[in-house]
């Protein structure tokens, strides 16, 4: 019977969660953008992603503090975000801040390296009609 090791892992993940969801907090709460940006991409939390983008767009040079964040995220971090921005974009709520991620990537990133990213076609098809 395996119930209770499985029991266990359970309650092992959610308690783990729990502390991932409070550090966030903290982050967000001490403005350390760049780590709450990679922890929230790595919860696949796109709402939260949203959210520190609005706090760091909030700062009062905020483009330049995003475009900072933004290009020290490591490449599949960069991709999930380029996800998350076709959701973004399709709200004219949240469309200026993903315009603000996207014209930061595509400031500091080649074209030919922006091609290596996975689901870039389908990103851009689905950016274009609302851009």
């Amino acid at each position: 019977d395996v119930t209770e090791i499985e029991e266990k892992e359970a309650q092992a993940k959610q308690e783990e969660q729990i502390m991932k969801e409070q550090e966030l907090s903290n982050l967000l709460h001490e403005k350390r953008y760049l780590k709450a940006l990679g922890l929230a991409i790595s919860l696949d939390r796109p709402h939260t992603v949203l959210t520190v983008v609005k706090a760091i767009l909030k700062e009062s040079d905020g483009r330049k503090r995003l475009e900072e964040n933004i290009v020290r995220l490591r490449k599949d971090q960069k991709e999930a975000v380029l996800a998350f921005v076709v959701t973004w974009n399709t709200n004219s709520r949240n469309c200026h801040e993903a315009q603000a991620v996207v014209e930061t990537l595509l400031k500091h990133e080649a074209p030919d390296s922006l091609l290596q990213y996975s689901g870039i076609k389908s990103a851009v098809e689905s950016l274009l009609p609302y851009t």
